[in-house]
């Protein structure tokens, strides 16, 4: 089933999401819905507070980055194959000289800035199955899980912004929240007029 995603300015955005155990309800179906949501948006990840519920899952597919031509073939070889559920993700280190890319939020459509993150992150999490990992991750795959894994702290990627950029989007923001934009797919804007 495909959930509305939540615009800029919901509450639950803002806030850290909580653990979730085996017993979590619907577990499968939650994750499930997450993949059919995020694809039907055209995302690369998607966070459960995106969906309203404040919990640490998040998923990702990095296979669209994948037909980036100025990758080296191993990293996409390694986009083209990644998707992965991260279950009560934490992260354990993020090292590597900071680097720029252009990134955008389901959360936030239509606004597109620039923002560094590490090179690599190591991260421990839980499969689907409760299993625990730890890996490292590096380059486009460690920003997209950067990305998302903020979602469930209560940070937006705007949040990473100059105080000078985020006066500059101000407006945009604003607009987002009352949901006087277009989007092509199902959305719930937390300030938007119930008057016709």
């Amino acid at each position: 089933m495909i959930r509305p995603i939540l615009a800029y300015g919901s509450p639950v955005l803002k806030k850290k999401a909580e653990n979730v155990n085996e017993d979590y309800p619907n577990l499968s179906k939650l994750i499930e819905d997450m993949w059919e949501t995020m694809y039907a948006s055209n995302g690369v990840g998607l966070a459960a507070p995106q969906i309203g519920l404040s919990v640490r899952i998040l998923v990702v597919d990095a296979s669209p980055f994948a037909l980036n031509e100025e990758l080296d073939p191993i990293e996409a070889q390694t986009l083209e194959t990644f998707k992965k559920v991260f279950i009560n993700p934490k992260m354990i280190k993020e090292e590597g000289d900071p680097w720029t890319f252009n990134e955008g939020c389901l959360s936030i459509p239509d606004v597109r800035e620039d923002v560094n993150r590490h090179e690599q992150i190591m991260i421990q999490y839980q499969d689907e199955k409760f299993q625990l990992h730890t890996e490292i991750f590096n380059g486009l795959v460690a920003r997209v899980i950067q990305h998302e894994y903020d979602h469930i702290e209560g940070i937006l990627f705007t949040d990473h912004l100059s105080s000078l950029k985020r006066r500059i989007i101000k407006n945009k923001l604003t607009s987002i929240s009352k949901g006087l934009i277009s989007v092509d797919y199902p959305m719930k804007f937390p300030k938007k007029s119930k008057l016709k």
